[in-house]
């Protein structure tokens, strides 16, 4: 694994480049990069409610308790895929607003 190790150093050495230090960043920018690390983590744990809701309805049994639980992370997944999705058009529509 020693090609690992040397990606790893290229990755790191890469990323403290100084051009890429000499660049301002802009609001917009920022803003942009914000609501792209947004939607990756809503995704992310919509997909951790996705997969426990899953796993919870599969080894349910039959056990109304069980399925309640499955049925109530699967909705909470549905909820933050939607919000994922509609990240980007709320911010669009609050950065219309306020400038």
């Amino acid at each position: 694994m020693p090609w690992l190790a040397a990606l790893i150093i290229v990755g790191v050495v890469g990323a403290a480049s100084p051009a890429a230090a000499a660049t301002t960043p802009t609001l917009n920018g920022v803003i942009s990069n914000l609501t792209n690390w947004i939607v990756g983590i809503l995704a992310g744990v919509a997909t951790l409610f996705l997969t426990i809701g899953g796993l919870r309805y599969l080894t349910a049994g039959g056990d109304p308790g069980q399925v309640e639980k499955a049925k109530t992370a699967l909705k909470s997944a549905a909820i933050g895929y939607a919000l994922a999705i509609l990240a980007p058009l709320i911010v669009s529509i609050v950065t219309s607003v306020v400038s």
